[in-house]
C-alpha cells in the first residue's frame, strides 16, 4: 500500500472498528489494527519548507520541514528522518548524511560542521517506527555563514635580475592547498614582507592568482594571506628562490592521458641537494600571468598526471623546473596537444627563382593557432603534361624545396600537402613553366655588360681630365683673339730694344708661314691675277691679296681689318734677298681690331731708335704718307723686330 491509502484506509478501518465497538465490540482490537497499519505504510515525499542560517554559528544551517499535505494530521507523531546535502560544485549526493530519530515535523533540523560560506543542497525522507523510507524530497539550498579563510597556499615563485643592481622581479603565483578554505566571497590576496597584518610592508594586493613586484636583494621571504569580510588567513611564508644556472633534468616528454589529462614525464639527474619539482603549464594561444598553472612533485618522482581544462587541437607548453635547496634550476620545456587534427590550413606555394632545369619554391610558416597538432613533414607534388608525379620531402622546419630537371618546354602543376599525427590537409594546385632564357645567366650578363661600360665611362673621364689640353688642342684648335692679342700692346719703348737673339741655337717659334714661288719681276698681268683673287679669299693668315708693294694696288677695301703674310721669294739657305719680301693683306671682316685701330700706331708708324720720326706705309695708302716720286724709301728691319724674325738671313762667316 502507498503512503496516502495506506493512511486512508486506516483511518477508515478505525472508523470502522469504532462503529463495531459501539454496536458491541472491543476496544483493544481497534488500537491494535491501527499501529500494526502504519507500521507497514510508506509515507508520502515530505517537503523542506526553508533552510536558514543560525546566528553566530558558523557553519551550521537550520532546516524547517513538513509532511506531506495528506499526513498533516500525523505532525504530532515521532518521525524519523535522515538529510542528505552536497555543495554548489558538487553533483553527487551523499557527501553527507544525517539521520534523526523521533522527530516530530513541526520540530526544525539543524546540522553543524559544514563548510563556511558554502552553498549546501538538502534533501530529505522520513518514516513511521520501522516502516519503508519515504522517496525524497525536492531539494532546497541554504548558504552558511561567512568567516576568515583558513588552510594555507600552495606557491611558485619566480625571480629574475633587474638592470638596478640589488634589485630582484618576482612573479609570485599560488593555488588553493587541499586544507584551504575560503569561508566567504570576494577573497583577495595580500603579500607582504611581514608576518603581522597590516598595511606597513605589504607589496601586493590583488583578486588573482598572480602578483608581480620587486624586492631588495636582501630580501629572503615574503608572507601570503587571504582576506574577505570575515578576516584573514594565517599567512604562508614563501621562501625567495633565486634562480642557479644548475640543471638536473635531461629529457621532458607530454603525451595525452585520456580525455583532459596529459602524462608529463621527465629524466633527472639525482644530486644531494634537490629538493623536488615544479611542473608549470600554459596555453600558448593565450598569453597572459592568469592562464600559468603549476603543480608540486616531490624529488623522487619522475613523472605527473596534471589535469585542467585543457582543450583539443590547442597547443600548451609544459616546463619542468627542478628545485634545489639554494634556488631553481635550469628548466626543460616541450609542447603537447590533447588531440590533434589535420591543419586546417595549407602555405600558399611561391616561385623564388628559377634556373637552368630548376625551380626554388617557398612558402610562409603556418600559424600557431591553424596547425591542430605538431607538423610532421611538408611533401610537393609536381608533374607535366607527359611526366610521372614527382614527389619532394621537406621537415617541419623547412621552408623552401628545389625541384630538379624541370624540362624548359612543358608546362608544370603542382600543389603542397600538410601533415600532422591526426591529419593531412592539401593546399591549392599552381602552375610553373621554365623560360626558355635563363633568367640567371641573363642577368648575369646584364650586370657584367653594366658594370664593364661603368669602367669604360670612368676610363673615358680619367683621361679627359689628365689630357685635358692636348684634348682641346686637338678637338678645338685655339684661334687667336685679337681682343687679346699682343700686338696692339706694341711700343717704341717695348720693341726699340726687343731684337732676336741669333747667337743662340734654339728655334723660333712662328705662328704661321706661307712659301709662295714668285718670279722675281712679277708682271702685270700676274699682279691683277693677285689682286681679283683677293676678294675671293678669307682664310686668316693663308689669304693673298693685294699690297701697296705690288704695283696696281687698290685700297678700296678699306672697311677690312688687316691682316699680312710675310711672302719670300728665295729658299731658306739662298743668300739674303737684294729685295725686301712681300707683305700680303688679308680680307678678314673681324672687326676686334677695327675698334681699337687708334691704340696702333698710325699707318704703322714706328719711331727710330736715332729719335727721329719715320714713315713707312706698308698696308694700304694713307693720307699723310703718299708715295713721291723718288727713290724706293729703304725699310729699316731693327723697328720691326717680329718681322725681322721672319727674315731668313744666312749666318755670317767669321
Amino acid at each position: 500500500m502507498s503512503g496516502t491509502n495506506s493512511g486512508s484506509n486506516s483511518k477508515i478501518l478505525v472508523l470502522e472498528k469504532k462503529k463495531l465497538n459501539n454496536w458491541g465490540g472491543k476496544a483493544n482490537s481497534v488500537i491494535f489494527c491501527f499501529l500494526d497499519c502504519f507500521i507497514s505504510a510508506k509515507f508520502d515525499p515530505p517537503e523542506i519548507l526553508q533552510i536558514q542560517v543560525m546566528p553566530k554559528r558558523y557553519g551550521c544551517l537550520r532546516l524547517r520541514w513538513s509532511l506531506s499535505p495528506n499526513q498533516l494530521w500525523m505532525r504530532n507523531k515521532h518521525m524519523n528522518l535522515e538529510v542528505r546535502l552536497r555543495t554548489a560544485d558538487s553533483n553527487q549526493w551523499g557527501e553527507l548524511t544525517v539521520f534523526a530519530s523521533r522527530l516530530k515535523p513541526s520540530k526544525p533540523l539543524d546540522q553543524c560542521r559544514l563548510r563556511h560560506w558554502t552553498r549546501y543542497f538538502a534533501q530529505i525522507r522520513v518514516r513511521y517506527e520501522q516502516s519503508p523510507w519515504s522517496e525524497w524530497s525536492r531539494s532546497q539550498s541554504g548558504v552558511t555563514l561567512e568567516s576568515a579563510p583558513t588552510g594555507r597556499q600552495d606557491s611558485w615563485m619566480k625571480v629574475s635580475g633587474d638592470h638596478m643592481p640589488k634589485q630582484l622581479n618576482i612573479h609570485l603565483f599560488w593555488k588553493p592547498s587541499k586544507q584551504f578554505r575560503a569561508n566567504g566571497q570576494n577573497v583577495s590576496y595580500i603579500v607582504s614582507v611581514q608576518k603581522l597584518p597590516g598595511e606597513k610592508g605589504k607589496v601586493c594586493s590583488t583578486r588573482e592568482n598572480h602578483c608581480a613586484f620587486q624586492l631588495p636583494g636582501k630580501m629572503k621571504k615574503v608572507y601570503l594571506s587571504a582576506v574577505n569580510a570575515a578576516g584573514r588567513s594565517s599567512p604562508t611564508e614563501v621562501r625567495i628562490s633565486k634562480p642557479t644556472d644548475r640543471a638536473a633534468i635531461s629529457d621532458i616528454t607530454a603525451i595525452p592521458h585520456g580525455d583532459r589529462s596529459l602524462l608529463v614525464q621527465w629524466r633527472s639527474v639525482p644530486t644531494s641537494d634537490l629538493a623536488g619539482f615544479v611542473v608549470e603549464w600554459k596555453p600558448l594561444l593565450k598569453p597572459g600571468l592568469s592562464h600559468i598553472q603549476f603543480e608540486i612533485a616531490d624529488k623522487n618522482q619522475s613523472s605527473l598526471v596534471i589535469t585542467g581544462s585543457f582543450e583539443p587541437y590547442k597547443p600548451y607548453g609544459i616546463s619542468v623546473y627542478p628545485r634545489f635547496k639554494d634556488g631553481i634550476g635550469l628548466p626543460q620545456t616541450a609542447n603537447a596537444y590533447l588531440r590533434q587534427k589535420a591543419p586546417s590550413m595549407v602555405p600558399k606555394l611561391q616561385i623564388k627563382r628559377t634556373w637552368n632545369s630548376h625551380v626554388e619554391l617557398t612558402w610562409e610558416e603556418i600559424p600557431l593557432d591553424w596547425r591542430n597538432g605538431f607538423i610532421q613533414k611538408y611533401k610537393i607534388f609536381y608533374w607535366n603534361e607527359k611526366g610521372p608525379i614527382n614527389i619532394v620531402d621537406a621537415g617541419p622546419e623547412e621552408r623552401m624545396v628545389i625541384l630538379e630537371h624541370i624540362n624548359t618546354v612543358s608546362l608544370y602543376e603542382a600543389f603542397m600537402m600538410v601533415s600532422t599525427s591526426g591529419g593531412s590537409l592539401n593546399g591549392s594546385t599552381i602552375h610553373f613553366q621554365m623560360e626558355p632564357f635563363d633568367t640567371v645567366a641573363v642577368v648575369m650578363i646584364v650586370i657584367a655588360t653594366g658594370v664593364g661600360l661603368s669602367l669604360f665611362i670612368i676610363f673615358i673621364v680619367l683621361t679627359c681630365f689628365s689630357k685635358h689640353k692636348r684634348l682641346k688642342g686637338r678637338f678645338w684648335p685655339a684661334v687667336p683673339d685679337p681682343a687679346n692679342s699682343s700686338i696692339k700692346r706694341w711700343s717704341s719703348e717695348s720693341t726699340e730694344d726687343t731684337y732676336p737673339s741669333w747667337d743662340k741655337e734654339d728655334p723660333i717659334y712662328l705662328s704661321h708661314l706661307s712659301f709662295l714661288d714668285l718670279p722675281m719681276k712679277p708682271s702685270k698681268e700676274e699682279d691683277d691675277l693677285w689682286l681679283n683673287s683677293a676678294e675671293d679669299t678669307s682664310d686668316l693668315g693663308e689669304s693673298i691679296c693685294g699690297s701697296p708693294f705690288i704695283p696696281g694696288y687698290s685700297g678700296s677695301n678699306s672697311d677690312s681689318v688687316p691682316y699680312a703674310t710675310v711672302i719670300f721669294s728665295s729658299p731658306c739657305n739662298s743668300p739674303p734677298p737684294t729685295q725686301p719680301p712681300v707683305y700680303l693683306r688679308s680680307e678678314s671682316t673681324q672687326p676686334l681690331l677695327e675698334a681699337e685701330e687708334s691704340f696702333s700706331p698710325k699707318c704703322y708708324q714706328n719711331v727710330g731708335s736715332d729719335g727721329m720720326p719715320r714713315e713707312q706705309c706698308f698696308f694700304g695708302p694713307c693720307h699723310d704718307c703718299v708715295p713721291k716720286d723718288g727713290p724706293d724709301p729703304v725699310i729699316v728691319w731693327d723697328d720691326f723686330p717680329f718681322l725681322q724674325a721672319l727674315a731668313m738671313n744666312e749666318p755670317q762667316n767669321d
